[in-house]
């Protein structure tokens, strides 16, 4: 009788390994460094740079009613506009104004023309405003009395 192998086993799989991966091969990880590097900076950038200001205009006294347009300019110590805002009014502004700054502590000149209904010409008012630490600048502004 002729030798005849067995007959041969199904052959099963190899039970499957476990990942193993860990955190030092994982995608982010790799950019980690990176992505921390990016967030120092960003961070050195906001604090080191120029903050940014509030200066709240309020407007006080009798005349404020007929103004139309306003045309505020912050300038530097050899008058070079590094702010300029303007704002319409149809009836007057409101009590207080405020407009976003970027500027570092110091003393800087402020104009502001003032459009009154039914006069052609505009008022100026100059200013010099005072920057310290503080977030929020806060100023009271009075419309010079009228030359009729």
């Amino acid at each position: 009788m002729a030798d005849t192998p067995p007959p041969s086993e199904p052959s099963t799989p190899p039970a499957p390994v476990p990942d193993r991966r860990g955190w030092r091969s994982h995608p982010l990880a790799k950019r980690l460094p990176v992505l921390l590097l990016a967030a120092l900076g960003f961070w050195l950038w906001r604090t080191t740079g120029t903050p940014e200001r509030e200066l709240r205009l309020q407007f006080e006294g009798p005349g404020w009613s007929a103004v139309r347009a306003m045309d505020l300019q912050v300038l530097d110590e050899e008058g070079k506009v590094l702010k300029r805002e303007e704002r319409f009014f149809a009836s007057g502004p409101p009590p207080e104004v405020t407009v976003e700054v970027d500027l570092p502590e110091g003393t800087w000149r402020t104009w502001l023309f003032v459009k009154l209904e039914g006069r052609e010409e505009r008022v100026r008012l100059d200013e010099s405003l005072q920057v310290g630490e503080d977030r929020y600048i806060v100023r009271q502004l009075r419309l010079p009395p009228s030359g009729r």
